[in-house]
């Protein structure tokens, strides 16, 4: 019957559907890396690698989410590489990959995304200033302002060492955010600088700004410290000791009743024959 045609239809393609999506969750997820990992500017080569968990024979990149790449791989290599040459705005956007066995159909699950950002210099760079300016002690408040009125949709806070951004704010009504680092600490110390995304442009940013360089200086411990940390000590031991002396006395005084009422009973039996 006609009618039956289109339900065993649908059946059969979500069973097929089901059957491919047990699969690929059974496949170990790629990962995806690119190359360099940041400061890549507009009209710079970049690469992306997707790393393989098992040999595969096809390899594909997805932009967006959208495919926009397929590669044949090497059953000799683990990774399949896919590179830019001289990036242009349309390459900045957000990557994946997925992967098939070599001796199969079966296909993988999505790598995680990995965010490719480009640096576009015909922006200005942002502005910065630190409060307080001079050293601070461990414990102080700092607060690092960053502006750019025309451009700036969302302001990145950078320390010189880290590989990603430390924080991100969106700004206000004049283009200008205030990061504050709070109680800060001799780990603190070091080189801040701002970016910021273009409005319109997610994956666009900035150059990096001017630096500003914070001290956090060790703070002494106030006088009478030391004494109040052994004196604190010297309690902690007196408790101690006073727990002990409690418990070993109940012990003693459970033993020594018990032993009462053992010589109790045993006189009791005797005055009974």
């Amino acid at each position: 019957c006609s009618c039956l045609a289109a339900p065993m239809a649908v059946a059969l393609i979500l069973g097929w559907w089901l059957v491919a999506a047990s699969r690929a969750q059974q496949l170990p997820r790629p990962s995806l890396s690119l190359h360099p990992s940041q400061g890549v500017s507009l009209g710079d080569n970049v690469t992306l690698r997707c790393h393989l968990p098992q040999l595969a024979a096809w390899v594909w990149l997805y932009r967006e989410g959208r495919w926009s790449y397929a590669k044949y791989s090497d059953k000799k290599q683990d990774t399949t590489e896919f590179s830019f040459l001289s990036t242009s705005r349309e390459h900045a956007g957000t990557y994946s990959c997925q992967y098939q066995l070599s001796e199969s159909e079966d296909i993988s699950v999505m790598s995680d995304p990995v965010e490719l950002v480009l640096t576009d210099r015909s922006f200005p760079p942002p502005h910065i200033s630190l409060h307080p300016e001079e050293r601070v002690g461990t414990g102080t408040n700092v607060t690092i302002c960053c502006w750019n009125k025309d451009y700036g949709a969302a302001f990145l806070l950078h320390k010189d060492g880290r590989s990603a951004p430390i924080q991100r704010l969106v700004p206000d009504d004049v283009g200008a955010v205030s990061f504050t680092l709070f109680g800060v600490t001799p780990a603190d110390s070091g080189t801040y600088r701002c970016s910021y995304r273009p409005r319109n442009y997610s994956f666009l940013s900035s150059p990096l700004g001017d630096i500003v360089t914070l001290e956090v200086t060790p703070t002494a411990a106030p006088p009478g410290a030391e004494l109040v940390s052994r004196g604190n000590l010297v309690v902690a031991v007196v408790r101690g000791c006073a727990a002990a002396l409690i418990f070993g006395l109940g012990v003693f005084f459970v033993i020594d009743a018990r032993s009462l009422w053992i010589r109790r009973d045993e006189s009791l039996g005797g005055e009974g024959i």
